[in-house]
């Protein structure tokens, strides 16, 4: 019997709006305190929101409000650093 190929998991950019693999992607959280922070596990309780591993997509996601439109809360420009030194470590 032929082994099955697992499905690769997919996602949605908040911003792009692109589906694409779940590790293609970083995962930010709010949560039930309101609390907002990157989850690199990708399995943290609360409401997450999907951006695509881009300096530019995290600038159009900061400048529009995008990503706290989606979680319903403010978010700190402090997030937005941490994102992009993630995507500088990537690269």
């Amino acid at each position: 019997m032929p082994k099955q190929k697992k499905k690769t998991p997919l996602r949605k950019c908040v911003v792009t709006q692109e589906m694409k693999p779940k590790q293609q992607l970083i995962r930010v959280v709010r949560n039930k305190e309101n609390q907002v922070f990157v989850d690199p596990t990708g399995k943290k309780n609360g409401r997450g929101a999907y951006i695509s591993k881009s300096l530019s997509t995290i600038d159009k996601a900061e400048d529009q409000g995008l990503l706290a439109r989606h979680l319903n809360t403010n978010i700190e420009p402090e997030l937005f650093e941490e994102l992009r030194s993630m995507v500088n470590d990537d690269e």
